[in-house]
């Protein structure tokens, strides 16, 4: 073996050891989290949920008191939702939707995969209830697809983005068929940033929209007002 070989197969080791630890480090789970979670780096980004109650002290006052198995931190999968709020951190902005707007995105997104889940998900939900018999998962079904055809409706069929009037001087680039937009509607961006945790950006793109500015302002305008619509104001 000579050594170029072993220096070789050496830098190969310690990039895949650098590898691992960089995996292992971004899958490990906070202290206060406790060690019933275990470290899992398919579960992908997370977020922690520090669960607390506010409990009556003294003759007036109040405090805030730790809640949750042994008083620890929970963790959940990060949305998109969350990455829109770390970017507006990273860039010292405004969050774009407010927290009503962010629960009602997550609502819409848990009533869509309740129903793609089938009844076996549906008869786990209704087991809860504490029925005797479980309760009916059709029942359920109906309850759930009943909630989610009222968020339809309010967020409407209105188009998200139209296809402006082209120019003159590009006519020549629509007859040639150069032009590829599509028309997408505020479900179609409903359904793709909190079902499918597209960015705007993705959404442009899955339309062959051009990803600048402007067109990400319009989608994130478009996703507000449905939120909006969806809470019922």
């Amino acid at each position: 073996m000579t050594k170029e070989f072993r220096e070789a197969a050496a830098a190969r080791a310690a990039a895949e050891r650098a590898r691992l630890d960089a995996i292992r480090a971004a899958s490990a789970v906070p202290d206060e989290c406790g060690p019933d979670i275990i470290p899992a780096p398919a579960r992908g980004g997370f977020v922690l949920q520090r669960l607390v109650e506010v409990i009556p002290q003294g003759d007036d006052g109040f405090a805030v008191a730790p809640t949750g198995y042994g008083h620890r931190s929970a963790i959940r999968t990060a949305d998109i939702f969350d990455r829109m709020r770390a970017q507006a951190l990273r860039a010292k902005r405004p969050m774009p939707l407010t927290p009503g707007q962010v629960a009602m995105g997550r609502r819409y997104r848990d009533l869509v995969e309740i129903l793609d889940a089938g009844g076996c998900k549906l008869s786990s939900l209704d087991s809860s209830s504490g029925s005797a018999d479980g309760g009916n998962w059709m029942d359920r079904r109906l309850e759930v697809s009943g909630e989610l055809a009222q968020l339809r409706r309010r967020i409407g069929g209105q188009d998200a983005l139209i296809v402006r009037r082209v120019r003159p001087s590009k006519r020549a680039v629509l007859a040639a068929g150069e032009d590829t937009r599509c028309k997408f509607s505020n479900l179609d961006v409903v359904h793709l940033v909190c079902v499918d945790d597209y960015s705007a950006g993705d959404v442009l793109r899955r339309f062959r929209w051009q990803d600048n500015g402007r067109n990400k302002k319009a989608i994130m305008e478009a996703l507000s007002g449905s939120l909006a619509r969806m809470i019922g104001y």
